[in-house]
Protein backbone atom coordinates (compact mmCIF):
# COMPACT_ATOMS: atom_id res chain seq x y z
CA UNK A 1 0.00 0.00 0.00
CA UNK A 2 2.56 2.42 0.50
CA UNK A 3 4.97 1.70 -2.12
CA UNK A 4 1.98 1.46 -5.19
CA UNK A 5 0.16 4.82 -3.48
CA UNK A 6 -0.70 7.51 -6.44
CA UNK A 7 1.32 5.22 -8.68
CA UNK A 8 -0.51 5.27 -12.21
CA UNK A 9 -3.01 7.61 -10.50
CA UNK A 10 -4.47 4.98 -8.23
CA UNK A 11 -4.45 4.63 -4.25
CA UNK A 12 -2.16 2.03 -2.67
CA UNK A 13 -5.45 0.46 -0.95
CA UNK A 14 -6.45 0.05 -4.71
CA UNK A 15 -3.41 -1.36 -6.76
CA UNK A 16 -4.03 -3.90 -3.17
CA UNK A 17 -7.04 -5.54 -4.41
CA UNK A 18 -5.75 -5.48 -8.14
CA UNK A 19 -2.59 -7.62 -7.17
CA UNK A 20 -4.56 -9.82 -4.60
CA UNK A 21 -7.09 -10.68 -7.27
CA UNK A 22 -4.44 -12.04 -9.92
CA UNK A 23 -4.15 -15.19 -8.04
CA UNK A 24 -7.92 -15.92 -7.76
CA UNK A 25 -7.66 -14.83 -11.38
CA UNK A 26 -5.14 -17.41 -12.51
CA UNK A 27 -6.68 -20.03 -10.37
CA UNK A 28 -10.20 -20.09 -12.18
CA UNK A 29 -8.61 -20.37 -15.29
CA UNK A 30 -6.24 -23.31 -14.05
CA UNK A 31 -9.28 -25.05 -13.00
CA UNK A 32 -11.13 -24.99 -16.38
CA UNK A 33 -8.13 -27.41 -17.84
CA UNK A 34 -6.98 -28.94 -14.62
CA UNK A 35 -10.13 -30.19 -12.38
CA UNK A 36 -12.04 -33.06 -13.39
CA UNK A 37 -15.41 -33.10 -14.09
CA UNK A 38 -16.01 -36.45 -12.63
CA UNK A 39 -14.45 -39.54 -10.34
CA UNK A 40 -13.68 -41.45 -13.25
CA UNK A 41 -11.57 -38.50 -15.09
CA UNK A 42 -9.89 -37.90 -11.74
CA UNK A 43 -6.25 -39.02 -12.85
CA UNK A 44 -4.78 -39.05 -9.65
CA UNK A 45 -7.12 -41.70 -7.84
CA UNK A 46 -6.32 -45.33 -8.50
CA UNK A 47 -9.29 -47.40 -9.84
CA UNK A 48 -9.76 -49.25 -6.21
CA UNK A 49 -10.00 -45.39 -4.65
CA UNK A 50 -12.60 -44.20 -7.49
CA UNK A 51 -14.63 -47.55 -6.82
CA UNK A 52 -14.44 -46.53 -2.96
CA UNK A 53 -15.97 -43.38 -3.45
CA UNK A 54 -18.54 -44.23 -5.68
CA UNK A 55 -19.60 -46.85 -2.94
CA UNK A 56 -20.02 -43.58 -0.43
CA UNK A 57 -21.79 -41.88 -2.55
CA UNK A 58 -24.11 -44.91 -3.63
CA UNK A 59 -24.31 -45.36 0.22
CA UNK A 60 -25.43 -41.84 0.97
CA UNK A 61 -27.84 -41.46 -1.39
CA UNK A 62 -29.57 -44.56 -0.43
CA UNK A 63 -29.16 -44.04 3.52
CA UNK A 64 -31.78 -45.04 5.80
CA UNK A 65 -32.39 -41.67 7.16
CA UNK A 66 -33.47 -39.25 4.39
CA UNK A 67 -34.36 -35.40 4.60
CA UNK A 68 -37.80 -33.69 2.64
CA UNK A 69 -36.22 -33.60 -0.63
CA UNK A 70 -38.86 -30.69 -1.58
CA UNK A 71 -37.19 -26.72 -0.93
CA UNK A 72 -40.07 -26.23 0.91
CA UNK A 73 -39.65 -29.40 2.89
CA UNK A 74 -36.25 -28.59 3.97
CA UNK A 75 -37.95 -25.04 5.28
CA UNK A 76 -39.47 -26.83 7.67
CA UNK A 77 -37.12 -29.33 9.07
CA UNK A 78 -35.96 -27.76 12.28
CA UNK A 79 -32.57 -29.18 11.91
CA UNK A 80 -31.82 -27.30 8.52
CA UNK A 81 -32.50 -23.86 10.41
CA UNK A 82 -31.01 -25.23 13.55
CA UNK A 83 -27.30 -25.44 11.21
CA UNK A 84 -28.46 -22.60 9.65
CA UNK A 85 -28.14 -20.86 13.51
CA UNK A 86 -25.16 -22.56 13.98
CA UNK A 87 -23.22 -21.10 10.83
CA UNK A 88 -24.47 -17.82 11.50
CA UNK A 89 -22.84 -17.69 14.53
CA UNK A 90 -19.61 -18.91 13.19
CA UNK A 91 -19.58 -16.88 10.12
CA UNK A 92 -19.90 -13.43 12.44
CA UNK A 93 -16.99 -14.51 14.43
CA UNK A 94 -15.33 -15.18 10.82
CA UNK A 95 -15.85 -11.89 8.84
CA UNK A 96 -15.65 -10.10 12.11
CA UNK A 97 -11.86 -11.57 12.45
CA UNK A 98 -10.68 -11.29 8.55
CA UNK A 99 -12.54 -7.92 7.80
CA UNK A 100 -10.61 -6.42 11.16
CA UNK A 101 -7.89 -7.90 11.59
CA UNK A 102 -5.39 -4.70 10.54
CA UNK A 103 -7.79 -2.60 12.38
CA UNK A 104 -7.65 -4.30 15.31
CA UNK A 105 -3.76 -5.03 15.24
CA UNK A 106 -3.36 -0.78 14.81
CA UNK A 107 -5.12 -0.23 17.63
CA UNK A 108 -2.53 -2.22 19.86
CA UNK A 109 -0.37 0.82 18.62
CA UNK A 110 1.35 -0.28 15.24
CA UNK A 111 1.49 2.85 12.97
CA UNK A 112 3.67 1.06 10.01
CA UNK A 113 1.47 -0.52 7.23
CA UNK A 114 3.72 -3.45 6.49
CA UNK A 115 4.48 -4.31 10.16
CA UNK A 116 0.72 -4.29 10.21
CA UNK A 117 0.39 -6.58 7.64
CA UNK A 118 3.12 -9.00 8.91
CA UNK A 119 1.63 -8.86 12.11
CA UNK A 120 -1.81 -9.71 10.93
CA UNK A 121 -0.45 -12.92 8.83
CA UNK A 122 0.72 -14.35 12.38
CA UNK A 123 -3.31 -15.63 13.93
CA UNK A 124 -4.00 -16.61 10.38
CA UNK A 125 -0.70 -19.29 10.17
CA UNK A 126 -1.88 -20.29 13.72
CA UNK A 127 -5.01 -21.30 12.10
CA UNK A 128 -3.97 -22.96 9.35
CA UNK A 129 -1.58 -25.19 11.25
CA UNK A 130 -4.78 -25.62 14.18
CA UNK A 131 -7.09 -26.60 11.65
CA UNK A 132 -4.78 -29.40 9.89
CA UNK A 133 -4.62 -30.57 13.80
CA UNK A 134 -8.01 -30.46 15.16
CA UNK A 135 -9.32 -31.79 11.42
CA UNK A 136 -7.20 -34.74 11.83
CA UNK A 137 -8.02 -35.35 15.57
CA UNK A 138 -11.78 -34.90 14.90
CA UNK A 139 -11.55 -37.71 12.53
CA UNK A 140 -9.59 -40.45 14.20
CA UNK A 141 -11.70 -39.91 17.29
CA UNK A 142 -14.74 -39.85 15.28
CA UNK A 143 -16.39 -37.04 17.11
CA UNK A 144 -17.40 -33.43 15.74
CA UNK A 145 -19.38 -31.92 18.41
CA UNK A 146 -16.51 -31.03 21.12
CA UNK A 147 -14.14 -30.23 17.80
CA UNK A 148 -16.74 -28.04 17.16
CA UNK A 149 -17.45 -26.51 20.71
CA UNK A 150 -14.05 -26.17 22.36
CA UNK A 151 -12.67 -24.00 18.87
CA UNK A 152 -15.71 -21.55 19.12
CA UNK A 153 -15.47 -21.38 23.18
CA UNK A 154 -11.25 -20.72 22.19
CA UNK A 155 -12.55 -18.48 19.83
CA UNK A 156 -14.74 -16.14 22.48
CA UNK A 157 -11.87 -16.19 24.85
CA UNK A 158 -9.10 -15.39 22.26
CA UNK A 159 -11.50 -12.10 21.20
CA UNK A 160 -12.16 -11.11 24.85
CA UNK A 161 -8.80 -11.37 26.46
CA UNK A 162 -7.01 -9.37 23.39
CA UNK A 163 -9.79 -6.48 23.40
CA UNK A 164 -8.83 -6.24 27.41
CA UNK A 165 -5.27 -6.11 26.03
CA UNK A 166 -5.21 -4.24 23.31
CA UNK A 167 -2.78 -1.92 24.34
CA UNK A 168 -0.04 -4.57 24.18
CA UNK A 169 0.78 -5.55 21.09
CA UNK A 170 2.58 -8.67 22.26
CA UNK A 171 -0.34 -10.44 24.34
CA UNK A 172 -3.17 -8.78 21.79
CA UNK A 173 -1.57 -10.66 18.61
CA UNK A 174 -1.16 -13.93 21.03
CA UNK A 175 -5.00 -13.84 21.79
CA UNK A 176 -5.92 -12.98 18.26
CA UNK A 177 -4.36 -16.01 17.22
CA UNK A 178 -6.18 -18.08 19.95
CA UNK A 179 -9.15 -16.57 18.21
CA UNK A 180 -8.44 -16.97 14.55
CA UNK A 181 -7.49 -20.82 15.40
CA UNK A 182 -10.88 -20.84 17.23
CA UNK A 183 -13.08 -19.32 14.72
CA UNK A 184 -11.41 -20.72 10.91
CA UNK A 185 -11.73 -24.56 12.64
CA UNK A 186 -15.30 -23.88 12.73
CA UNK A 187 -15.85 -23.48 9.31
CA UNK A 188 -14.68 -27.12 7.98
CA UNK A 189 -15.51 -29.10 11.07
CA UNK A 190 -19.39 -27.28 10.68
CA UNK A 191 -20.24 -28.96 7.62
CA UNK A 192 -19.94 -32.65 9.33
CA UNK A 193 -23.17 -31.71 10.89
CA UNK A 194 -25.79 -30.91 8.01
CA UNK A 195 -23.96 -33.35 5.75
CA UNK A 196 -24.73 -36.20 8.56
CA UNK A 197 -28.68 -35.98 8.11
CA UNK A 198 -28.97 -34.39 4.49
CA UNK A 199 -29.36 -37.28 1.93
CA UNK A 200 -29.17 -37.97 -1.60
CA UNK A 201 -31.18 -35.34 -3.72
CA UNK A 202 -31.98 -33.21 -0.45
CA UNK A 203 -28.07 -32.58 0.18
CA UNK A 204 -27.84 -30.24 -2.07
CA UNK A 205 -30.86 -27.82 -1.72
CA UNK A 206 -29.88 -28.24 2.17
CA UNK A 207 -26.67 -27.43 1.95
CA UNK A 208 -27.28 -24.13 0.08
CA UNK A 209 -30.03 -23.61 2.36
CA UNK A 210 -27.53 -23.91 5.04
CA UNK A 211 -24.76 -21.74 3.32
CA UNK A 212 -27.13 -19.57 2.08
CA UNK A 213 -29.04 -18.26 5.57
CA UNK A 214 -25.35 -18.77 6.97
CA UNK A 215 -22.99 -16.43 5.17
CA UNK A 216 -25.82 -13.70 5.84
CA UNK A 217 -23.84 -12.89 8.64
CA UNK A 218 -20.76 -11.61 6.32
CA UNK A 219 -23.36 -8.73 5.74
CA UNK A 220 -23.91 -8.21 9.04
CA UNK A 221 -20.80 -8.65 10.88
CA UNK A 222 -18.83 -5.57 9.67
CA UNK A 223 -21.53 -3.44 9.59
CA UNK A 224 -22.83 -3.99 13.06
CA UNK A 225 -19.05 -4.32 14.44
CA UNK A 226 -18.19 -0.76 12.55
CA UNK A 227 -21.70 0.55 14.11
CA UNK A 228 -21.04 -0.08 17.11
CA UNK A 229 -16.93 1.30 17.06
CA UNK A 230 -18.76 4.43 15.75
CA UNK A 231 -20.82 4.63 18.87
CA UNK A 232 -18.52 3.65 21.64
CA UNK A 233 -15.52 4.77 19.84
CA UNK A 234 -13.45 1.53 20.50
CA UNK A 235 -13.14 -1.97 19.12
CA UNK A 236 -13.78 -3.70 22.22
CA UNK A 237 -17.61 -4.15 22.00
CA UNK A 238 -17.73 -5.40 18.85
CA UNK A 239 -15.11 -7.88 19.71
CA UNK A 240 -17.27 -8.74 22.81
CA UNK A 241 -20.12 -8.93 20.58
CA UNK A 242 -18.05 -11.71 18.45
CA UNK A 243 -17.61 -13.25 21.42
CA UNK A 244 -20.78 -13.57 22.59
CA UNK A 245 -21.79 -15.33 19.21
CA UNK A 246 -19.41 -18.01 19.08
CA UNK A 247 -20.76 -19.19 22.64
CA UNK A 248 -23.77 -18.83 21.57
CA UNK A 249 -23.10 -20.90 18.25
CA UNK A 250 -21.26 -23.36 20.64
CA UNK A 251 -24.19 -23.88 22.55
CA UNK A 252 -26.42 -24.87 19.68
CA UNK A 253 -23.75 -26.99 18.51
CA UNK A 254 -24.73 -28.98 21.76
CA UNK A 255 -28.11 -28.98 21.52
CA UNK A 256 -27.45 -31.26 18.71
CA UNK A 257 -27.76 -35.60 18.79
CA UNK A 258 -24.19 -37.15 19.52
CA UNK A 259 -25.37 -40.04 17.45
CA UNK A 260 -26.54 -37.99 14.29
CA UNK A 261 -23.40 -35.89 13.74
CA UNK A 262 -20.48 -37.76 15.61
CA UNK A 263 -19.69 -39.77 12.37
Amino acid sequence: MDSFDQFAGMRGWQWMFIIEAIPAVLSGILVLFLLSNGIHEAKWLTEEEKLALERHIEGDAGGKKKSPHSLGGLLKDPRVWMMSAIYFCFVMGQYGLTFWMPTLVKATGVKDNVMTGLLSAIPFLVAVVTMILCGRSADRRRERRWHLVLPALCGAVGFVVAALTANNTAIAITFLSLAAGGVLRCAPLFWSLPTSFLRGSAAAAGIAAVNSIGNLAGFVSPYLIGYLKDITQNNSTGMYMLAGMLVLGALLVLTTRPEEVNR
